[in-house]
């Protein structure tokens, strides 16, 4: 009798736990000031802390108020957005990017791909230098906000592509879909405090602090799935 209450309670509270469940931030892998001189602390501080913060906090919201709350998987949400609202894209959106893009920097100097990251790149770009600049290129060409993407298709090649606002290539609706090794965000609120309008300054700097070890460790996972 006891086991068995003991049971029904614990159910009782994993119930109640997933009704509440909510999307929440990750903690930033490195200190505010840790990117420096490349990204300034202040810069850090407030895209993690408020930008962020925001679409985690707005996407709670959308979610809610659409009664899809202990929705969490949030590839699902990605793969069909053109079925949501656009608070949910946008919100969605701007939740995994940064997600990515907090782990795709490094305090780290001198991170390197791998060997099968090398070799992919040489064959799509044909040098690393070379993707940076096609990337610089994409992210260059961005009118207003957005990102710039280095991703795996579908047919498990490389590509570069870019997106407006918080789009990204895991929505049903981007034109050039696939899984996103590396992001580049070029909303101005990653660079105008440091870089005002030398868009092109700050993406020379953000290659001093790319973390090749991540961005190699989603390769050999998209590569496998």
């Amino acid at each position: 009798m006891k086991k068995t209450y003991l049971t029904t309670l614990a159910l009782g509270l994993i119930l109640v736990t997933r009704s509440f469940a909510q999307y929440a931030q990750d903690p930033l892998p490195y200190a505010f000031n840790a990117l420096e001189p490349h990204i300034d602390a202040k810069t850090m501080e407030i895209h993690y802390s408020m930008h962020h913060a925001a679409y985690v906090k707005n996407l709670n919201n959308a979610l809610k108020e659409a009664g899809r709350e202990n929705q969490l998987d949030l590839k699902a949400i990605l793969a069909d957005v053109s079925n949501g609202s656009m608070a949910v894209r946008n919100n969605a959106g701007g939740h995994y990017n940064h997600s990515l893009f907090w782990k795709i920097l490094t305090p780290d100097r001198g991170t390197q791909p791998s060997a099968e990251l090398s070799a992919a790149i040489e064959k799509s770009f044909g040098s690393l230098d070379a993707m940076k600049s096609r990337m610089n290129q994409a992210a260059s060409g961005i009118f207003g906000s957005g990102w710039a993407w280095l991703i795996v298709t579908p047919g498990k090649e490389l590509a570069i592509t870019s997106t407006p606002n918080q789009d990204n290539p895991l929505m049903d609706i981007a034109p050039v879909k696939g899984t996103p090794l590396l992001g580049i965000d070029v909303w101005e609120h990653a660079y105008y405090l440091k870089y005002q309008n030398k868009r092109g300054d700050y993406l020379q700097a953000i290659w001093n602090v790319i973390n090749w070890k991540a961005v190699s460790d989603l390769y050999a996972e998209a590569s496998r799935h």
